[in-house]
């Protein structure tokens, strides 16, 4: 029977905190590097599990079955194997265990397959298929999170009045778009998205010397920030709470001084402020060793952007418009189809394109889809991301109990809130369902990042040197294979190192109002009061139940191609390759270098390139590295009204900045 036991492993991947959860059959052998794990053991074939991390030796460890039971056996690794939190260089494992290899939790248990099938060795653990309802989509009309929309269609579907049949080619001819009787305007440079990736790639562009009616930025909201203002008041960021990001990350401004720090403390200097103005300076000198890192607020980073774009001019670069399709055109160019409204259809040909349409959906949980599919209830289980005000205003009024899922910057937040409710009314409770015990954090080379209470701290979602110092070099140096490894020993959920929230979980936790779960849920129902049900497997005590008023999903965003209709027809229309996290494969300049077209080129921004040259690309500075590298590049290329940068005409065009005067 022992030859046809299955284990089903599942973790969060490290990098980006997405499920993985493939079904191997017994012996295992895991490690970093396939030559060095046997392929039969006393002559049964071996399932194989990589594990791409520095933490992981090369041939780390093997799950077998000995004497009728599970035992992992660790291979003499540096690291060790860890059960239950636990180090052992044997032990047996029983269903329900977790694993610790490295950055890798993995939860065990298992399965009895009867048939008689060979064991296959994996070049890599399988993903997860993603359901088409783990997300919740941005209505492609307002731009905002939609509970109740369905899996958005392909951006080109076959028998579509639009884009039409031309779109369904290669290569567009340019004479047959204007047959189709349908505006067609020309521009030099054409931005997808018109959020913060094409403002700042807009900024760059007008600073190396284009003009502003040689750029177009397409997409649906007028303020390049709007989506981004709009996730940040629904996670319980009002504009007067700070951001996670660092003083000198500025996307108003490439030279990042003043800083915002140094802003906000001539600000306060200015209103008699002075023990706030050298708070703030305190903390940009001190940290991290004797001060919390400062972070802007949201409001003076969305004030700096306005200034920034009356600026450049950006009202006369904006064009409303949802993007149905891109393609190449047959005269070294791209097309792309876009809709102004119902009916009203048009299409923009460049030469040069910028893709920074940012997160398509907002990830969220499974199982709770399903509770809010099956009860059609979009009150009492929400994604953190969505509004959902109502939670706070009725647990203000009449108290009540809060469940949270996910453990990130976001989930902080909301604790927060909660914490800022219980004010108002202490008959408050929370719980926070976290998946496993988080004994140990990260670990790179002799670093390693502190935890408290299952909490991973980090000032940043990335460590600091990922956005300029030798960690940005090493990956861009790295093969995509050291990239993997690289991203997963520097990644992983974390939030910040904020005193505040440090002491409200420890406080939580004395008097009792915040408590703890560890489970894997099983399912989520409601019962005869209304009421939230997780049922849950929680190690040690088998079957339990969790109830509650309300549930959060804290996990975050959704940024695989999969999850975009509109890159997703892109990748399949010209066959582009993807990385090991299902995104763009970029260029270290950020092209999609497959996407060439005679002398036209496509670059990629934000979160739908993790994997590539740089980890923190969905952050200010890492958008700003983004655009930088790749308007160098139009200038390398002699683009038409691209003029490199010097120090002279850098400073020029910071004295412009200071004075508030046009690039």
């Amino acid at each position: 029977m022992n030859n046809n036991l299955h284990i089903n492993l599942s973790w969060e991947e490290p990098a980006t905190g997405e499920l993985r959860q493939p079904s191997l059959r017994v012996p295992i052998a895991f490690g970093r590097e396939f030559s060095q794990m046997p392929i039969q053991l006393n002559g049964k074939p071996v399932s194989r599990m990589l594990l791409n991390s520095s933490e992981v030796s090369r041939y780390h460890g093997l799950i077998d079955w000995e004497q009728n039971q599970l035992v992992v056996i660790d291979q003499n690794s540096v690291n060790g194997v860890y059960v239950n939190g636990n180090r052992h260089t044997r032990s047996i494992i029983n269903n329900g265990d977790i694993l610790k290899i490295g950055p890798y939790e993995i939860t065990l248990s298992f399965t009895l397959n009867t048939t008689n099938t060979t064991p296959l060795a994996i070049s890599t653990p399988t993903p997860i298929s993603t359901p088409t309802n783990s997300t919740i989509q941005f209505n492609p009309n307002t731009n905002l999170p939609d509970p109740t929309l369905p899996p958005q269609p392909a951006a080109t579907p076959l028998g579509s009045s639009f884009p039409p049949a031309i779109f369904q080619e290669e290569k567009v001819p340019v004479q047959a778009l204007h047959a189709t009787g349908l505006p067609v305007d020309e521009t030099d440079y054409l931005t997808l998205g018109a959020g913060l990736g094409s403002f700042i790639w807009v900024d760059l562009l007008r600073l190396y010397g284009v003009k502003n009616e040689k750029i177009v930025a397409l997409g649906l909201d007028k303020e390049p920030y709007a989506r981004y203002k709009l996730l940040c008041m629904n996670s319980q960021i009002p504009l007067h709470e700070r951001l996670r990001s660092n003083s000198d990350s500025c996307p108003d401004n490439i030279w990042g001084w003043p800083s915002y720090a140094l802003r906000e403390a001539w600000h306060d200097f200015g209103k008699g402020r002075l023990n706030n103005s050298l708070k703030y300076l305190w903390r940009v000198f001190a940290e991290p060793d004797y001060a919390e890192t400062y972070t802007p607020r949201a409001g003076n980073v969305f004030d700096s952007i306005d200034r920034e774009a009356r600026r450049i001019g950006w009202e006369k670069i904006y064009r409303y418009g949802r993007i149905r399709g891109i393609r190449k055109t047959d005269d070294g160019r791209y097309c792309v189809a876009y809709s102004k409204g119902r009916g009203d259809h048009a299409f923009y040909v460049t030469r040069f394109l910028h893709l920074a349409t940012g997160y398509p959906a907002i990830q969220f949980l499974p199982d709770l889809q399903a509770y809010r599919e099956r009860y059609r209830d979009f009150k009492s289980v929400v994604n953190a991301y969505e509004d959902h005000h109502h939670v706070y205003e009725q647990l203000e009024r009449q108290g009540g109990k809060v469940l949270i899922r996910g453990r990130g910057i976001v989930a902080s937040r909301i604790i927060q809130r909660l914490y800022e409710a219980r004010k108002k009314n202490p008959d408050i409770t929370v719980l926070h369902l976290m998946r496993s015990p988080k004994p140990q954090g990260n670990k790179f080379g002799k670093t390693q990042r502190m935890v408290k209470n299952h909490f991973e701290f980090q000032p940043f979602n990335w460590p600091k040197a990922c956005w300029g110092g030798e960690l940005r070099v090493m990956l861009e140096k790295a093969s995509p294979d050291e990239r993997k490894r690289l991203l997963a020993d520097w990644g992983g959920t974390t939030t910040a190192v904020r005193h505040d929230w440090q002491r409200i979980t420890e406080e939580g936790l004395r008097d009792g109002w915040y408590k703890i779960e560890f489970g894997e849920v099983e399912s989520v129902e409601r019962d005869a009061q209304n009421r939230t049900i997780t049922n849950i497997k929680e190690k040690g005590f088998g079957q339990m139940t969790l109830n509650a008023d309300f549930i959060v999903d804290a996990t975050g965003l959704d940024a695989k191609v999969q999850a975009s209709p509109l890159l997703e027809d892109l990748v399949e229309r010209y066959s582009l390759p993807l990385n090991h996290l299902s995104r763009l494969v970029v260029a270290n300049d950020f092209e999609l270098v497959e996407m060439r077209n005679d002398k036209g080129k496509i670059y990629a921004a934000g979160a739908m390139t993790l994997g590539g040259p740089y980890a923190a690309v969905d952050s200010f500075l890492g958008l700003q590295y983004s655009a930088l590298t790749a308007v160098d590049g139009l200038a390398i290329a002699r683009a038409p009204g691209v003029h490199r940068l010097h120090p002279i005409t850098s400073f020029g065009q910071w004295l412009k900045w200071v004075t508030n005067q046009s690039p």
